[in-house]
């Protein structure tokens, strides 16, 4: 049979009944449609959380106080939420440890801040003037924590635009030179911060700085800090810098053992790995109960071409006995089933980009359609279609010429 006549031959038997046919696609229709918007959607979630992560510093390690203890040992005071790290361990970092950039420790409280007839409360981070090329903050207006605001104890205070939005209803420069009352102590406005964006792990917007030393004398009282941030010189050497710290942690801590260590050394590579590996998990879940979809579809094709195989056992009789072979009815029914995949696949395509489209236009999540999931959603609907095509087509071809001529 030529490949015209083929052709032919299955627009004709897909368009004789118009209504089965487009019923009959509509499974594999939702299925891909579905694969590849819940695929977009968790590739997107996944791109969103690691460029947050990666919003907060480049090369970045992170030592909090506290840490978490297994089962059967002594339990620790919470991580993050133990006084166990110190201003002198962020100096012993920084003199000490070799490949870093930068070394930025910092105290961090919620406090209400008051200016003027507005309120609210908001994230106040005592740090140090090199907070900003460890965190990737620029300043908009005025000026950032200084040394000497440090040395001083300046009672000054550097505004992100959110805070600045929320006390001032202005996230322009407009607010320097201001006024604000932090745990009732007057604070001077010295800069504003660059907008960033808000994300899963604290929006740096929503954010008021002072000086570390400021904080810990007239907000805090204690000597402790909440986190110590240091910038590795390139992703080559943050192993051996992580290394370095833990080495020299436990030795001003006088811990042997570093199961029974007082705080945790996170690596921002690691977090990024960890947070691909929870969306991963979810995206692969999705897309699997999306797939069920697809082996309805198929079940459902499989339905159609037995019942037109039964249909038009008379035209297979008729065609045999003017010499059709076994592989020219097999191939005509396989192409059929192929077809039906191949149509309702493109059109799921197209009604999966339209969806991730309308999700992200006014749900506002996230969305990234890969080309990947567009071959994968084609390549099932052709296996679909062979497999799911196959046993009716072999049916078909299996008919004996004298009894499908005499069926009725």
């Amino acid at each position: 049979m030529k490949l015209s006549d083929l052709l032919e031959e299955t627009y004709f038997s897909l368009t004789v009944n118009k209504a089965r046919t487009g019923l009959t696609m509509l499974g594999i229709i939702i299925g891909i449609g579905s694969v590849i918007a819940m695929v977009s959607i968790g590739q997107g979630a996944q791109g969103s959380i690691e460029a947050s992560i990666q919003s907060i510093g480049s090369n970045l390690i992170i030592v909090t106080p506290g840490a978490a203890r297994g089962v059967g040992m002594q339990v620790s005071q919470g991580r993050g939420s133990a006084q166990t790290l110190t201003q002198a361990d962020a100096n012993a970092i920084a003199s000490q440890v070799s490949f870093i950039s930068a070394v930025a420790p910092e105290i961090d409280h919620q406090y209400q801040i008051t200016a003027g007839g507005n309120n609210t409360r908001v994230q106040v981070v005592g740090t140090v003037s090199s907070y900003p090329s460890v965190r990737n903050i620029q300043v908009a207006g005025g000026s950032f924590v200084t040394d000497q605001n440090v040395n001083n104890f300046d009672k000054i205070a550097v505004l992100g635009p959110q805070a600045a939005s929320d006390l001032f209803n202005s996230s322009s420069t407009d607010v320097i030179g201001q006024s604000i009352r932090i745990n009732n102590i007057n604070f001077k406005v010295v800069g504003v911060t660059q907008a960033k964006g808000g994300g899963g792990f604290g929006s740096q917007d929503d954010m008021i700085f002072v000086p570390i030393s400021t904080a810990q004398r007239y907000l805090e009282g204690d000597n402790y800090v909440s986190e110590i941030s240091i910038q590795a010189q390139d992703q080559n050497s943050m192993a051996s810098v992580q290394q370095q710290i833990t080495s020299i942690l436990l030795s001003r801590h006088h811990i042997s053992n570093p199961q029974l260590a007082d705080f945790s050394v996170l690596n921002q590579n690691d977090i990024v790995a960890a947070a691909s590996s929870v969306t991963n998990t979810f995206t692969i879940f999705l897309a699997a109960i999306a797939g069920i979809s697809l082996i309805v579809g198929g079940i459902g094709i499989m339905n159609m071409m037995l019942t037109t195989v039964t249909e038009r056992t008379r035209e297979i009789g008729l065609r045999k006995s003017i010499g059709a072979k076994k592989k020219d009815i097999s191939a005509q029914f396989l192409t059929e089933s192929v077809a039906l995949t191949f149509i309702g696949g493109f059109i799921g395509v197209v009604l999966g980009w339209l969806t991730t489209f309308l999700v992200s236009r006014f749900v506002g999540i996230a969305t990234q359609v890969s080309w990947m999931s567009i071959i994968l959603a084609f390549g099932v609907s052709a296996a679909i279609g062979i497999v799911f095509g196959y046993y009716p087509a072999r049916q078909a071809a299996s008919l004996n010429p004298i009894e499908a001529l005499r069926y009725e």
